[in-house]
C-alpha cells in the first residue's frame, strides 16, 4: 500500500544532501577542505552531505558560495523549504491556537472540487457536529498544551464545512468500523454525530463506506489522511502533520482509497452499521 509519510521528507532531504555534495565535488573540494573554507567542523559538513541534519538557508549560500556555485543557490534554497514544508509539527502549526490551523485551509477545500477522505480513528472533520468538535478540539488541546481557543476552532471548522454543499463537489469517505464505536465526547455528542452521517448519506455528493470490522482487510488500517483532487495529500501523524505533493506519492495514496473501498460497505448496510453503534451508546 503506501510508505510511511515520513519517507517523502526524508526522500526530499536526501536529495538536497546529494545536490550539495555534487557542488562539492564539482568544485574539487574534499569535505575537509569545505569545512575549512566555511571555519565549520568537518563532522556538520558530514552531517549535512548524509541528510542527518537539514542545512539551514544560511548554510545552503555559504556553501554554495565557497564552491563557487552561486548560480545554484535558489534552486536549492526553494528544495529546502519545499521539504521543511512536507512535515509541520502540530505544535509550531498551533502554537497559537487551534482557530488558525482550521482558517488556514480555507482556500483550499474552497479550490478542491474531489475529496478523498480515509480515518481509521475519528469522525473526518468535515463530516462533524459542533459537540463532537468541541469534544475532539478539546482533547487535542489538552495534548498538545496549546493555547485554549477550541469555540473559535469549532466555528471556523463548521464554517469550513460548508463545501459539503457547494454544487459540483464530491466527497469519498472511508471510515474504519471502530471510528463508530471510539467515544468521543459523551454519549449525547456521540448520539448526535453518527445520527448526523446517518443524514450526510443521503447527500448525493456524498460517498461513506464502513469498513466493517468482519470485513477481509486489504491493508494494515493506516493513518488518517485527506487527498485533494487527487493531486495532494494531508497525513495525520501523532506529532506532525506531513503534506505530499510528489505525483508518484499522491497517487499511492488513491490507489490505497481505491483499495480500501472495495472492503467497504455501502448504503443501507452501512446504515446498519451506524445504527447498531448508536444503539450501542445505550
Amino acid at each position: 500500500m503506501t510508505e510511511s509519510p515520513t519517507a517523502a521528507v526524508q526522500a526530499a532531504r536526501r536529495q538536497l544532501a546529494t545536490r550539495l555534495r555534487e557542488i562539492r565535488t564539482e568544485a574539487g573540494l574534499t569535505a575537509t577542505e569545505l569545512a575549512r573554507r566555511l571555519d565549520w567542523y568537518p563532522s556538520k559538513v558530514s552531517r549535512i552531505e548524509n541528510a542527518r541534519t537539514p542545512p539551514a538557508i544560511a548554510d545552503i549560500r555559504a556553501w554554495c558560495a565557497a564552491c563557487g556555485a552561486d548560480q545554484a543557490v535558489e534552486d536549492l534554497v526553494a528544495s529546502a523549504q519545499s521539504a521543511d514544508s512536507m512535515y509541520m509539527e502540530w505544535r509550531r502549526l498551533q502554537r497559537t491556537g487551534l482557530r488558525h490551523l482550521q482558517e488556514s485551509r480555507v482556500e483550499l477545500y474552497e479550490r478542491t472540487r474531489l475529496f478523498r477522505v480515509y480515518c481509521s480513528t475519528v469522525i473526518p472533520g468535515l463530516l462533524q457536529t459542533p459537540a463532537y468538535a468541541t469534544a475532539l478540539l478539546e482533547s487535542i488541546a489538552r495534548f498538545h498544551n496549546t493555547p485554549n481557543d477550541v469555540a473559535e476552532a469549532v466555528e471556523a471548522r463548521m464554517s469550513r464545512s460548508r463545501v459539503l454543499f457547494a454544487p459540483g463537489n464530491r466527497f469519498s469517505v472511508l471510515v474504519e468500523e471502530s471510528v463508530l464505536r471510539y467515544r468521543i465526547g459523551d454519549a449525547e455528542a456521540m448520539a448526535g454525530q453518527l445520527g448526523y452521517l446517518l443524514t450526510l448519506m443521503s447527500l448525493p455528493s456524498v460517498s461513506l463506506g464502513v469498513i466493517p470490522f468482519s470485513s477481509p482487510h486489504p491493508a494494515w488500517p493506516l493513518e488518517t489522511f485527506n487527498v485533494f483532487d487527487d493531486s495532494r495529500v494531508h497525513v495525520e501523524l501523532l506529532s506532525a502533520a506531513v503534506k505530499i505533493t510528489a505525483p508518484s506519492e499522491v497517487d499511492q495514496y488513491v490507489n490505497a482509497c481505491k483499495t480500501l473501498s472495495r472492503s467497504a460497505v455501502y448504503g443501507v448496510k452501512a446504515r446498519e452499521l451506524i445504527t447498531e453503534a448508536i444503539d450501542h451508546l445505550g
